[in-house]
């Protein structure tokens, strides 16, 4: 079912009558702060956390932001856009966002646990409800992918999601292997730093820079009123990076080093071009005002960029401070950026499309959320950022930056439910045959 035209005239092909229940991607959307704030409590109190990528507070960070803040809100996205975008319904969406959300909740909070504390068979049950849970959801997205239409100007979208799910699942398969190394002590053919590097290479570029991607294709254009993407640049770019980390991929199995630098090279070229484009499409924003969210976005570009310098920089020197650096500009700073800037416009939205599709009238989005309230967690992110990246080489700041980590997430968790307080307020101000029908 398409569109009506009073939501779609703008964005032909984007079946809006479609979209799932409200709490389908909305409870990964409010868990995902909980992981971001815990790793900041991880930081507070972890002592000299930063000083390697190999501390064991450091991985167990990396995996509640990555895993916990990261990967939820993803999955959460993914239940909305695939129907809206993609055509693809997800068989029983409510039952599948739910047995989703607790596996990857318990699964994460338990993989970090074991990470930090050193307790394998915690490690290994967290591994296992994380592979269940995305077992779950790829197994339902393959169902809604395999029966849905393209349609409008999206060929492209449908495609790359697939892609991202390949990456998401060669992720998964390495972070398992990972696990087992750690906690049974599997033996494997490939030298353990060079299994971490492949699992944070797919896990980056071939799940969720490719998945930031294949979405940004519709969203930026749509929130941010920019022109559209170049047809040959959304052609080629997720194809690329796939190709990019089976060569670099195959370079590690076979030992071929200079092969395996040229493909890892070239996949940060790559996506420094997608934040190049980005970052030219919104110099030429039809905007006549700059919102709070367009400038999140524009700077989480930037971060990316300069991530992207530091890995470079990285390449050729063993100090473990630049590896760490370069972590927090592309995980924090790139990634954590973009799905800030993505949620204070997504979350709005929802809320103000299933109170219209309910037959309430919706406040504007501006009034759900005002753009006040996200200027002040913007101010506060940006405080966050420069924290984290300066403490990487004044250890004893750590705490501070950790300390900044939650009060920046615990602030988008507030400003997320100011959301779902004015929808549940408009829904209690309308007639109850509309509230009965808005459907949670």
């Amino acid at each position: 079912m398409m569109a009506r035209p009073a939501m779609g005239g703008a964005n032909p092909g984007l079946a809006y009558d479609d979209t799932p229940p409200f709490s389908a991607p909305l409870r990964f959307f409010l868990t995902a702060p909980l992981f971001a704030i815990a790793a900041g409590a991880v930081l507070l109190f972890g002592g000299d956390i930063l000083v390697s990528r190999w501390t064991p507070g450091t991985l167990a960070i990396v995996h509640l932001f990555a895993a916990g803040f990261m990967l939820q809100v993803m999955l959460g996205a993914l239940v909305q856009v695939m129907p809206v975008v993609a055509g693809a319904n997800m068989p029983a969406p409510l039952r599948t966002a739910g047995t989703t959300h607790v596996l990857m909740t318990l699964g994460t909070g338990s993989l970090a646990y074991g990470l930090g504390a050193g307790h394998p068979d915690v490690l290994l049950a967290g591994a296992g409800m994380l592979l269940l849970g995305l077992a779950t959801f790829l197994g339902a997205a393959a169902v809604g992918l395999r029966k849905g239409a393209t349609t409008g100007t999206n060929t492209r979208t449908p495609r790359d999601l697939r892609l991202a799910f390949f990456g998401l699942t060669v992720t998964a398969t390495l972070g398992l292997l990972l696990s087992l190394t750690l906690g049974r002590g599997l033996q494997l053919p490939l030298p353990l730093t060079t299994l971490v590097n492949l699992h944070a290479g797919w896990g980056w570029m071939g799940w969720a820079a490719v998945l930031l991607a294949a979405t940004s294709w519709v969203v930026v254009p749509m929130f941010q009123i920019t022109a559209p993407y170049p047809q040959r640049f959304t052609t080629f770019w997720a194809p690329a990076v796939t190709a990019l980390l089976l060569a670099w991929s195959a370079s590690a199995f076979f030992g071929a080093t200079w092969p395996g630098i040229a493909a890892l090279i070239a996949l940060m070229l790559l996506g420094a071009s997608y934040a190049g484009m980005t970052l030219r499409l919104q110099a030429g924003s039809r905007r006549s005002k700059l919102d709070t969210p367009f400038l999140a976005f524009r700077q989480a570009m930037y971060s990316a960029l300069a991530g992207i310098v530091v890995l470079l920089v990285a390449l050729w020197t063993d100090a473990d401070y630049w590896s760490v650096l370069a972590g927090i500009l592309v995980l924090h700073g790139g990634f954590g950026g973009t799905i800030t800037a993505m949620l204070y416009k997504i979350v709005p939205f929802l809320a103000w499309l299933h109170l219209t599709q309910s037959g309430v009238k919706a406040p504007n989005m501006k009034k759900l959320l005002p753009d006040v309230h996200i200027r002040r967690q913007l101010k506060a992110r940006t405080f966050s950022l420069g924290a984290l990246c300066i403490a990487v080489f004044v250890p004893f700041l750590a705490p501070l930056a950790g300390a900044s980590l939650m009060v920046e997430f615990g602030w988008l968790l507030l400003n997320l439910t100011r959301v779902v307080r004015a929808r549940r307020a408009a829904l209690l101000a309308a007639p109850t045959r509309a509230e009965s029908r808005a459907g949670g």
